[in-house]
Formats: C-alpha cells, sequence, structure tokens
C-alpha cells in the first residue's frame, strides 16, 4: 500500500505545530497567604503548574527574608535592634535595610514630613474602632508626636549604622515594606526568565506581563463610598499601583470626616481625600507617594506628584469628586459611582 507523501507531511507538520501550541501554553496558578502581618495575593504565569507553584514558593521565601530584616513587630529583625536602641548607639544594619531606610527619609525630606518612617513611635491616640465620642485633645495630640521626626534619623553610610537620637524613638515600614517586597520579588522573577505575574502585599501591587490568553492584567479601583463595589478596571503591563484610603477606618466629628491615616508632623488624621491611587513603575515609591499625598491633600499633593514624572495619580475628595493628575495615560477614563 503507497502512502502520500504529501499528506505525510502535513502530518508531520501539525503534529509540530500542535507540540510548539502546548509547548508555549501557559498556566496561571495563584496563592493567597500572611506575610509580613498582611495578606498577599500571588499569581505567576509559567509554563506548567509545578514551575508555578515552585516559582509561588520562592517567591513566599524572599518575602519571608525581606520581614525578617524590617520588621518592627518582631522582635529579632535589625530595624527592632534599632528602635531598641534608640537614644543609646547606632546599630549596623545590612545594606539593603541601610538603603532602604536612605530612601525613606529621602521621601520624607521632599513632603516636609508628610511622610515619615519614625511615625511608629507615635501615640496611638485616635481609635478607628467605632470607641471614641470626642476628638483628643490639642495637648494630647501634640504629646503623641513628641518621639516622631526624621531629621533624629542619623545615618552613617561608610559604617552602615542608623541611630535614633531620642529615647524612645521608633523607625518602622508599615508604609513602605509591602510594596518594596513586592517590587523585589517581581524583578526576581523577571531574573528568572517567569515572563507574567502579579505580586499583591495588602493593595500594594506590582505586575509584570500579560494574562495566558495575552490579554493585560486589569486593576479594579474600589468606590470609596460603597468598598463592595469597583469605581473603575484599568489595564497594567510592566508596572505598580497603590492606593491609600480613609473609606474602611474614619471618624466623623462635627460632620468632618477624620481618616485613619495621621499626618506624623502634626498627630491630626488627614482630611478632604477619601482615596489616593497611584501609578508608577516601583510599588515602594507609589504606596509612599499614596500616603503622603493622603496627608497633604489635593493641592500641595498634585505638586509633590510633579517631582516624580513618571508616576501618575486618581483622588477622590470626601465629597466624591475625582481629580486627575495632568498625565494620568487614560484620558477617556470615567469613574462609576454605583
Amino acid at each position: 500500500m503507497q502512502i502520500n507523501k504529501t499528506f505525510i507531511q502535513q502530518l508531520f507538520f501539525l503534529f509540530v505545530l500542535t507540540c510548539s501550541f502546548y509547548g508555549n501554553a501557559q498556566v496561571l496558578r495563584k496563592r493567597t497567604t500572611l506575610l509580613m502581618g498582611s495578606r498577599f495575593d500571588i499569581t505567576i504565569v509559567a509554563n506548567d503548574s509545578l514551575a508555578a507553584e515552585q516559582n509561588i514558593d520562592a517567591v513566599i521565601a524572599e518575602i519571608t527574608r525581606i520581614e525578617n530584616l524590617i520588621s518592627d513587630w518582631k522582635s529579632d529583625t535589625q530595624v527592632s535592634e534599632i528602635n531598641q536602641n534608640s537614644g543609646i548607639r547606632p546599630v549596623k544594619v545590612d545594606r539593603e535595610v541601610f538603603e532602604l531606610t536612605q530612601r525613606a527619609i529621602r521621601l520624607s525630606e521632599i513632603t516636609n514630613g508628610g511622610f515619615d518612617i519614625s511615625f511608629a513611635a507615635m501615640d496611638r491616640i485616635w481609635k478607628f474602632d467605632g470607641s471614641m465620642t470626642e476628638m483628643p485633645s490639642p495637648e494630647n495630640i501634640k504629646k503623641s508626636v513628641e518621639k516622631v521626626g526624621y531629621k533624629n534619623i542619623i545615618l552613617d553610610s561608610v559604617q552602615s549604622t542608623i541611630f535614633l537620637k531620642l529615647k524612645g524613638m521608633k523607625i518602622g515600614f508599615g508604609a513602605l515594606g509591602e510594596g518594596y517586597a513586592a517590587d523585589k520579588c517581581r524583578d526576581m522573577m523577571l531574573a528568572k526568565g517567569i515572563k507574567a505575574g502579579i505580586i499583591n502585599g495588602s493593595g500594594d501591587m506590582s505586575t509584570w506581563g500579560k494574562q495566558p490568553n495575552g490579554t493585560p492584567w486589569k486593576i479594579g479601583i474600589t468606590n470609596p463610598f460603597n468598598p463592595d463595589k469597583l469605581l473603575a478596571t484599568v489595564p497594567l503591563e510592566q508596572e505598580a499601583v497603590t492606593t491609600s484610603g480613609s473609606y474602611e477606618k474614619f471618624v466623623v466629628f462635627n460632620g468632618k470626616r477624620y481618616s485613619h491615616i495621621i499626618n506624623p508632623a502634626t498627630g491630626y488624621p488627614a482630611t478632604g481625600l477619601c482615596s489616593v491611587t497611584i501609578f508608577g513603575s516601583d510599588a515602594e515609591i507609589a504606596n509612599g507617594l499614596s500616603t503622603s499625598i493622603m496627608v497633604l491633600g489635593k493641592t500641595e499633593g498634585l505638586l509633590l506628584l510633579k517631582k516624580f514624572p513618571d508616576y501618575s495619580c486618581l483622588m477622590i475628595t470626601d465629597k466624591g469628586k475625582v481629580i486627575k493628575s495632568e498625565n494620568f495615560r487614560l484620558k477617556k477614563f470615567k469613574a462609576k459611582f454605583h
């Protein structure tokens, strides 16, 4: 029996095409876990399930490593050692911790204290659990920030030491840590050849690549007046997005809304804005900016953002007005308040 040669060639071509298709097929795996005291959602796109799961394990290991360096609620970390020795002596730290602190102080300088990593020393006199019936006194508010002040953090680049001048001072990376970890893990995955994924640390999100079907990742922006609904969805590729908001924790006195985000320079809660979303290349910087703008307010916040031309923002005021920075890339963006 004679077999048609062209038919065999066509079969072979189809076989190669099919193998190629399955060889390039991508799978998406997602895992949610508790790290750095926050919820982390880790999404990895890889060639097969095993590779995806192994890379999620690698991400978790990296975040744990960072947590064991910079956590201020674990007693054996370098940051805790710095805090335990405030007013006593400088503490030698890894270059990674030193440079993260250096960047945080630079942001503190740019925002004139609207952002301050020594906020960790602030007395928690404001309660956002429903138990507050009146505002704290001006005297108690002033006293609450006595140990806060980034200018009292002394860095020695040669020795790689950090010294807090005042006894009782503390630093903390609650406003930057998750974003920093998300960025580090994204860079690690890219270096390993993982072409797509999302690292989401409690809303501090670093993304890269696309979904397995070739479409961009999409991020939902929460409606601050109805947190169960989305205000809008925005496509992302290799970038970061963070949101700071007061829509879950706030108090109202005399008709004025006070956010759980406290101005570290004054001790008073932020007012005027209920949500700030920042888009840019790094989640660490985006988080610092979103927190700072909540404190600084609309006008000063937009001026601050001009110093970071690669970052754009979407603000929502307490009265429901939507404000976009001039460089916000979605020109036809419309927020939908359901």
